[in-house]
């Protein structure tokens, strides 16, 4: 059996097609441009495999509506991103593809793949925060993607700032939240340099492991999953992982018995393929 997988990204695409083990066959990454253009790209990929395709899974930017009873389910919705706003994603894809459509949030996607085949394989529970351009995060609660109201929106919490930080935030709605003050695009406009390019810099990861670690410290307490896994294009250097470690153990401060931190806030074991690794089982579990 083929399913097809959609990763969709706010600066890239991917786009696959696997098994239902979740093992990827062919894939395809494209940059996000507006939507008729990208889509064009998605569509094309998968009808190469139209004839053998049982089922579709995506994990998008948000927000989104995941809500099957409304009248926008399948849409991206109040996104920054213009030409996205108000988007009927599933919608697009039902027109093209007579297949059942799973449909949350990429980094949804990503817990349900490292719970299901990554870092929290055989456990119950798991939060997968993303730091990239932006802040996001998802959860696994009993074995099932955390939703409610909505999907959880996680990134834009609100938390204690640095005494010594006087950056304004970034957010256009909340301005200092999480993701106003710690996502690459703050670390580049405090900073006047892409994360990459401050490797050597203590201090830069240091204040980003403050904040980390404060919104790391509420999931815990909210949330106790049994494992945190971090992963985006911020955590790719090298001391960051280290600084949260130690923040949130003085955090906590003793005041609930965390595991072997080593082993409990770690990196993801799919990598860069969590998401288009989650899309792929998601498409397999989904039932029009």
């Amino acid at each position: 059996m083929i399913f097809g997988a959609i990763e969709a990204g706010g600066t890239k695409f991917v786009v696959a097609v696997g098994d239902e083990k979740g093992q990827i066959i062919e894939r395809a990454s494209f940059k996000t441009r507006e939507p008729q253009e990208t889509m064009a790209e998605v569509v094309t990929f998968l009808k190469k495999y139209q004839a053998d395709l049982k089922g579709i899974g995506v994990g998008s930017f948000g927000p989104i509506d995941i809500r099957k009873n409304s009248a926008t389910y399948g849409y991206i919705t109040h996104t920054p991103k213009v030409a996205w706003r108000n988007y009927n994603f599933v919608g697009h894809l039902k027109k093209e593809f007579d297949v059942p459509i799973a449909f949350t949030t990429d980094v949804n996607a990503s817990a349900f793949g490292e719970v299901q085949l990554g870092a929290a394989r055989d456990l119950n529970s798991c939060l997968y925060m993303t730091i990239g351009t932006g802040i996001g995060c998802g959860a696994i609660v009993s074995g099932e993607i955390l939703t409610g109201l909505s999907h959880p929106e996680m990134g834009h919490i609100l938390v204690r700032r640095n005494g010594q930080d006087r950056f304004a935030g970034i957010c256009p709605s909340h301005s200092d939240c999480l993701e106003g003050l710690a996502s690459g695009k703050a670390i580049q406009k405090r900073w006047g340099k892409e994360g990459k390019d401050l490797a050597d810099n203590d201090a830069v990861w240091r204040l980003e492991a403050y904040y980390i670690a404060q919104a790391l410290m509420n999931y815990i307490l909210i949330l106790s999953p049994e494992r945190l896994i971090i992963g985006g294009g911020v955590t790719k250097q090298q001391p960051l992982l280290s600084f949260i470690r130690s923040e949130l153990k003085a955090l906590i401060n003793g005041y609930i018995e965390l595991p072997n931190l080593e082993k409990y806030v770690v990196l993801p074991k799919l990598g860069d393929d969590a998401a288009i690794t989650g899309c792929l089982l998601l498409a397999n579990l989904v039932k029009d």
